[in-house]
C-alpha cells in the first residue's frame, strides 16, 4: 500500500565541528519520503522552486516516490542553515528563507485522496488538517509535529489531534505540550488529547510508543560510532515507521541510525534492504535478554 507524504522540501546549508556543505537536499517531507519508500510506494507533496534541482526528481522516480505531487513554483526553493555544536545534540539556525513555501498550500492529485496511509511531517498544523480535508477515509494517519507549532499555533494543533492515529513528537516537545517532567505521564496525557498512539523521541536514547490500555514500548537507539549530520533524523524516523506500519517502531529507529551517518540524505541514497535487514536483526540482539531464576 502506498503511503501519501505531505511537508517542506528544502535546500539545505549545515556546518559541524568538521565539515560543512551547502545545496543539500532537506526538509522534513524528502527525509521521511525516501525513508518509507524502503518499505512502501511513496506520494509526495510538497513545493519548490524553479532553482530545484532536476535531479532530484530523479532520484525520487528511482525510489518509487510519485512527486506528482510537488507543486513547482515561480521563485527560489525553502532554505534553511544550521550549524551544529561539537555534541552534534544541539544546533542553531543560522538563517531561514521560506521562499515558495511560505504561501504553500497543498493540493493533491485526485489519485492521491483515496492513499490509506497518510504521514503528516513537519509543517504547520493548519496545513496537515488542510491534507486531512482532502482525503477519503484514510486508515492511518500519523502526524509530526514540532516546538514551534506547540508554542505559537496550539489551538490549530489541539484540532488536528483527534483526527490522527499516531502523533510523533521529541522529549522536550512532550513536557512543553504537557508540562510534565515524566515522559510516561506526558505521553498518556498526550493520548487523551485525541491520538490512538504516541511515540515520544528521545534522539540516542531511543523512543517511547504509548497505545490504548496504557499499552506502551521502549525502543532503543541503534549506537553509533561515526555521526555526521543528525539533520533529518527525526523525520527518517517518522517516514521509517509509516512505510512500515505493519511491523514495529523499530524500523523507525534503524532508518534513523542510517541516516546521521552522512549529510543530507547521502547515506539513504545508496542504502540497500540488505543493510535495513542485517541492521535490524542486531537491533534485535541487542535488545533481548534472559535472566535465569
Amino acid at each position: 500500500m502506498s503511503v501519501l507524504v505531505v511537508g517542506s522540501i528544502a535546500l539545505d546549508a549545515v556546518k559541524t565541528p568538521v565539515e560543512e556543505h551547502s545545496n543539500l537536499l532537506g526538509g522534513s517531507a524528502s527525509y521521511a519520503a525516501v525513508a518509507a519508500s524502503f518499505f512502501s510506494p511513496v506520494r509526495l507533496v510538497g513545493v519548490v522552486g524553479d532553482d530545484f534541482p532536476e535531479s532530484e526528481f530523479e532520484f525520487w522516480k528511482s525510489r518509487k516516490i510519485d512527486s506528482e505531487g510537488v507543486q513547482r513554483a515561480n521563485g527560489k526553493t525553502f532554505r534553511w542553515s544550521g550549524e551544529y555544536s561539537w555534541d552534534l545534540n544541539t544546533r542553531e539556525t543560522r538563517s531561514i528563507a521560506l521562499n515558495v513555501f511560505e504561501n504553500f498550500k497543498p493540493a493533491l492529485p485526485d489519485a492521491y485522496r483515496q492513499t490509506d496511509f497518510v504521514l503528516l511531517a513537519n509543517i504547520a498544523p493548519s496545513l496537515q488538517s488542510h491534507v486531512l480535508d482532502q482525503m477519503k477515509h484514510p486508515r492511518f494517519v500519523v502526524a509530526d509535529t514540532m516546538d514551534l507549532w506547540i508554542e505559537t499555533t496550539r489551538p490549530d494543533l489541539d484540532g488536528l489531534l483527534p483526527h490522527v492515529d499516531l502523533l510523533i513528537l521529541n522529549d522536550s516537545e512532550a513536557r512543553e505540550m504537557t508540562k510534565e517532567t515524566s515522559l510516561i505521564k506526558a505521553g498518556r496525557r498526550i493520548r487523551k488529547m485525541g491520538p490512538r498512539y504516541v511515540a515520544i523521541k528521545k534522539g540516542e536514547h531511543g523512543a517511547l510508543l504509548f497505545g490504548e490500555d496504557d499499552q506502551f514500548f521502549n525502543c532503543g537507539a541503534y549506537p553509533l560510532e561515526d555521526i555526521h549530520d543528525p539533520t533529518g533524523a527525526g523525520d527518517t524516523f517518522a517516514g521509517g515507521m509509516a512505510g512500515y506500519l505493519a511491523g514495529t517502531m523499530i524500523y523507525g529507529s534503524v532508518l534513523a541510525s542510517f541516516c546521521v551517518e552522512a549529510f543530507s540524505l547521502d547515506r539513504l541514497r545508496n542504502l540497500s534492504m540488505q543493510e535495513i535487514a542485517q541492521r535490524y536483526e542486531t537491533f534485535k540482539l541487542m535488545s533481548q535478554f534472559e535472566v535465569a531464576i
